[in-house]
């Protein structure tokens, strides 16, 4: 029998060798990555938003344009790699570059007239527009005041320089209303419209030239908003009544072909947050209650 012992214990050996020894189970164990995940920076973009350097084109009322530079700042600093570039002009020049095939993701208008253009040229779906801030119209004068104006009356004298916007121009519509509304009163007289528009010595085709001809003194006056006016606080002013004034709404849009619908949904967002409206608050505006 002893010459079976060296075949037994070969295959007990082998056997032996199969049999799995025993390791700990995998969740006694844990892989640790090589480096630690870092925060979130924070952002205003959907979590599926693209990624890398990106430009956001943004065509806003030029009454818009101290507050919006602030704006567009903050969202720059908010999402990394993303560039916000604006077009300022008038309301009306920027509706008719758009419906000329101008590139752009967000609209801004000074009025609701030329974002309902839009929306019948299809350039913003119906109903997506939203209201973010309104504004009020101001009498500005030149720091020395040259014609000493004094009042609204003073409009009317002989010999004035005013410098206005076109009536194309919102603020030069919004203005019309003004002094159309002034005649009806016995303080100014039914014929105050007709008197002050014949000191006119030049339209503008936005805001901020009337700033600029006042500041150089080209003109005794002008009519602007009250935010342009914030804007160059060396000019003097002279408050149009609330009675008389005109509330102007600003609305806002993402377009239906902008070339990055994802970052302009996210700065239409941060222009109605409480970070956006309190910075055009800051800049003059009256925020839209959320």
């Amino acid at each position: 029998m002893k010459h079976f012992i060296l075949p037994v214990l070969l295959i007990v050996t082998m056997l032996a060798a199969c049999t799995p020894v025993a390791t700990p189970t995998p969740a006694q164990t844990t892989i640790l990555p090589t480096t630690k995940p870092t925060a979130e920076p924070p952002t205003a973009l959907p979590p599926t938003a693209a990624s890398g350097p990106r430009t956001l084109t943004v065509f806003a009322a030029a009454s818009l344009t101290d507050a919006f530079k602030e704006i567009g700042t903050n969202f720059e600093a908010a999402n990394p790699g993303v560039t916000v570039t604006f077009n300022f002009a008038g309301t009306q020049a920027l509706a008719t570059q758009l419906t000329q095939g101008a590139a752009a993701d967000v609209f801004a208008s000074a009025n609701q007239k030329y974002m309902d253009n839009m929306v019948t040229a299809n350039l913003v779906a119906k109903d997506t527009s939203k209201v973010f801030v309104t504004n009020v119209l101001e009498v500005i004068l030149p720091p020395s005041n040259p014609a000493n104006l004094q009042t609204l009356q003073d409009l009317a004298k002989p010999g004035l320089k005013l410098d206005l916007e076109d009536k194309s121009v919102p603020a030069g519509g919004y203005t019309l209303t003004i002094l159309d509304d002034l005649s009806k009163d016995a303080t100014f007289g039914t014929d105050f419209s007709t008197k002050v528009l014949a000191n006119v010595v030049s339209y503008e085709t936005d805001v901020k030239q009337v700033v600029a001809k006042v500041q150089l003194g080209e003109a005794d006056a002008g009519i602007v908003y009250v935010t342009d006016a914030i804007a160059a606080p060396t000019l003097k002013t002279i408050m149009i009544p609330a009675n008389f004034n005109v509330i102007a709404k600003y609305p806002i849009a993402v377009l239906t072909n902008a070339p990055q619908p994802e970052l302009a949904t996210a700065f239409v967002a941060y222009v109605l947050s409480a970070g956006g409206q309190a910075t055009m608050k800051k800049w003059g505006f009256t925020p839209i209650a959320p």
